[in-house]
């Protein structure tokens, strides 16, 4: 059984329809976006003992901040040491070994609530989870750019909407079964986290039996590979080891970082976040539809931009993100004083649009870079920029909300501050961004000769 696992048995024929690969990435992608969905859970959690308001012993929303932190800082790190493996195993395997560390996540983040034990939430639901965030994520993302090297921008953003809509399912299904669960003992979130542990678990075996890498010397039909390099589109390939240790790659790595920090900022906290800043117009299932509609997009902003930045090309597509970013996220003060709650979340969804069209454009960026070798394995190395910024993110909006409050300054207005500083840090992103050129000849050949020897 085990043996269908192997890479070798995921080699699809050269006649295999392409298109059938996506909707297996998808399984993968739109389980583990579950992630994004978190915040839903922070108040109930907030009340597993009091049941109806906080008790002297339950947890705070600093204390569970640090869940979505740990977590994604094991995606990155996962992803980082992963990378090679996936290439070597293949994906089916990967993908098999990332469903169980997330089903199981919520399975271990269960008996934490059961034992009112937080340690137990960080393990499960952060380390375990955050391991099959890491390998689910970046598995789908190569195969697909292997599948489809005409259309490089357009593959990684079909892997990689799928992340970004799983809080679309994630957040209903968590409000849901909470609800259906919940009674005078208790808030409903340990059945949850059983009920979406099993159910997550079966679903990305879909994508587990479905997912086929391309024979090899399989190509598109009418497809003519570029025999010479374009601005910043290389026609070689670099080792792993040589690509990280390039000024692109750390110029990239800032990149995601900083577009991350702001994005992640907002998602991690929206939820109490649009209820704290609407008190009285926003309540609890319609904070929790908002962030069902920063899912929705999130993951069309990944497909779009994407797609968009196989023509006007990534370096422009980021510039994109940084400019407008930084307006949107200056604003964000200003329209917190409006009555009206909706031009709130029009500048959010923009916002969250180009947070998610930023993770699918850079394994693209990647590719034009440093070639399609060993993109995944460069991608799972640069998403270390994405554990930092889950570190940075939630603790800039949480901590610096949380020293607001205790200023005296009302809820409402507690989030101000934290959006200049994601402004200040789009603007060092643009500059890092600009400072991006193709890679240098001495290194492409230093590369080449160490392949070749």
């Amino acid at each position: 059984m085990l043996s269908f696992l192997d890479r070798s048995h995921s080699i699809a024929p050269m006649d295999y329809n392409r298109w059938l690969v996506p909707p297996a990435a998808l399984a993968v992608h739109l389980a583990i976006g579950q992630a994004y969905a978190f915040s839903v859970f922070k108040i109930p959690l907030t009340k597993v003992i009091g049941i109806t308001a906080p008790g002297p012993s339950d947890w705070t929303q600093t204390d569970l901040a640090y869940i979505f932190s740990i977590a994604i800082v094991f995606l990155g790190l996962s992803a980082a040491f992963a990378g090679r493996w996936l290439e070597d195993v293949g994906p089916r395997r990967a993908m098999f070994t990332s469903a169980c560390c997330f089903g199981g996540g919520f399975l271990v983040s269960a008996v934490g609530v059961y034992l009112h034990q937080i340690i137990l939430l960080y393990l499960g639901y952060g380390v375990l989870g955050g391991i099959g965030l890491g390998i689910g994520y970046v598995s789908p993302v190569s195969t697909l750019i292997k599948w489809f090297p005409d259309r490089p921008g357009m593959a990684t953003g079909l892997a990689i909407m799928g992340f970004g809509g799983g809080a679309m399912i994630g957040s209903p299904l968590s409000t849901t079964l909470m609800s259906y669960y919940q009674t005078a003992t208790s808030v409903g979130v340990l059945e949850t986290f059983v009920t979406m542990g099993i159910i997550y678990l079966v679903f990305m075996m879909f994508g587990v039996f479905a997912i086929r890498l391309p024979a090899p010397g399989w190509k598109p039909a009418g497809f003519v590979a570029a025999n010479k390099p374009q601005k910043l589109i290389t026609t070689h390939n670099m080792d792993v080891s040589d690509a990280v240790r390039t000024p692109q790659f750390f110029m990239l790595w800032l990149v995601l970082c900083l577009n991350v920090t702001a994005g992640i900022g907002i998602l991690e906290t929206a939820s109490p976040m649009i209820q704290d800043m609407f008190p009285g117009s926003v309540k609890a299932a319609a904070a929790g539809g908002f962030v069902g509609l920063l899912s929705l997009f999130n993951m069309g902003g990944r497909f779009f931009w994407s797609s968009t930045s196989d023509y006007i090309g990534r370096r422009n597509t980021y510039i994109v993100f940084f400019t407008l970013g930084i307006l949107l996220y200056a604003s964000i003060p200003t329209i917190g004083h409006l009555e009206s709650p909706m031009p709130f979340v029009l500048v959010a969804l923009v916002a969250i649009s180009m947070y998610g069209g930023g993770f699918a454009t850079i394994p693209a960026y990647l590719r034009d870079l440093f070639g399609t070798m060993h993109v995944g394995a460069i991608h799972g190395r640069l998403l270390t920029a994405w554990a930092a910024a889950g570190v940075i993110g939630p603790l800039l909006v949480n901590y610096l909300r949380d020293y607001q409050i205790a200023q005296g300054v009302p809820k409402a207005d507690a989030y101000g501050f934290t959006m200049y500083v994601m402004s200040g840090l789009l603007a060092i992103g643009f500059i890092s961004n600009f400072m991006v050129t193709a890679v240098s000849e001495k290194r492409i050949a230093a590369a080449k000769s160490a392949l070749t020897s």
